[in-house]
């Protein structure tokens, strides 16, 4: 497990960024942390880092946004507001995981066993004036290298 301190939402954007090319195939990345963390810009700066120039949004109210790169699709999305993980079921989530998909899931733990394991799991926390991340993947990645970030 690697450790980063993100001091300001441009570096949360950046380790988004640093994400994205190591994603290149499929992938399920869990987003975990309270509101206000920074999960959303993180994806935004994936996103980013992939060509996408639209408007980067969270999907409360929505659950899911896809974001069309030929030939990936990449799935967002925010169980946030879910009333039940059975409702992932009736909306179809195995249809949205399958085939070459990367799904950014905010909120995992409200799924329950709706959704897979994740790949790459990153927690994020407020810590002091910035963000504390956590991230923990399932192979092996190159460490993220910002001037200012602090990794342990």
């Amino acid at each position: 497990m690697s450790h980063y301190f993100l001091t300001t939402p441009a570096i949360t954007e950046d380790f988004g960024g640093y994400l994205a090319p190591l994603c290149q195939k499929k992938k399920i990345l869990y987003l975990v942390g309270e509101l206000g963390t920074g999960k959303t810009t993180l994806v935004r700066g994936f996103l980013r880092a992939l060509g996408y120039a639209g408007i980067v949004k969270s999907p409360t109210y929505t659950l899911v946004e896809p974001y069309y790169f030929n030939p990936l699709t990449i799935y967002h999305f925010d169980l946030y507001r879910l009333g039940n993980a059975e409702e992932l079921e009736y909306m179809g989530i195995r249809d949205y995981i399958e085939g070459d998909t990367i799904c950014l899931i905010e909120w995992p733990e409200r799924g329950g066993s709706f959704i897979p394991p994740a790949d790459i799991h990153i927690q994020l926390a407020h810590h002091q004036a910035g963000r504390l991340l956590q991230l923990q993947t399932n192979y092996p990645i190159p460490p993220f290298q910002s001037a200012e970030t602090k990794s342990g």
